[in-house]
């Protein structure tokens, strides 16, 4: 998939996240918030590097941003954490039975918009 198509579908999860908050539904913005998040990361990640095999996991798509985007110094260290707690509050959402409060999925919401800014301006800086 092209980093234009991931980054609409990132798009669509944000907008998805901040429409499931409206509707009190902490969990579901956690989950779709992970989503816009993690397709960004995939856009970036083929813009930085389009042999890059960014894995067949979440936790491989992580390890492999981390590597090649952070620590290499493109996506500053607190955007890359952001990704990280982001999968973890999602796992709490969708698969360990506690619901996540309404205000830490206005936050993970909130940081999703910005982490889905940040990929689309390392995507245009890469002349995309």
């Amino acid at each position: 998939m092209k980093q234009d198509a991931l980054l609409a579908k990132a798009d669509r999860a944000c907008a998805s996240a901040r429409a499931l908050l409206d509707l009190g539904d902490a969990d579901g913005a956690c989950n779709r918030g992970y989503y816009a998040m993690f397709d960004a990361a995939r856009a970036a990640l083929v813009v930085a590097d389009s042999k890059a095999d960014s894995g067949k996991t979440h936790r491989g798509l992580i390890n492999a941003f981390s590597e090649r985007l952070v620590l290499t110094g493109l996506v500053k260290k607190e955007t890359g954490r952001l990704l990280k707690r982001a999968e973890e509050i999602r796992l709490i959402a969708d698969y360990r039975g506690d619901s996540i409060e309404l205000d830490d999925a206005r936050l993970l919401v909130e940081q999703a918009s910005e982490f889905v800014a940040a990929m689309r301006a390392l995507c245009a800086q890469k002349g995309v």
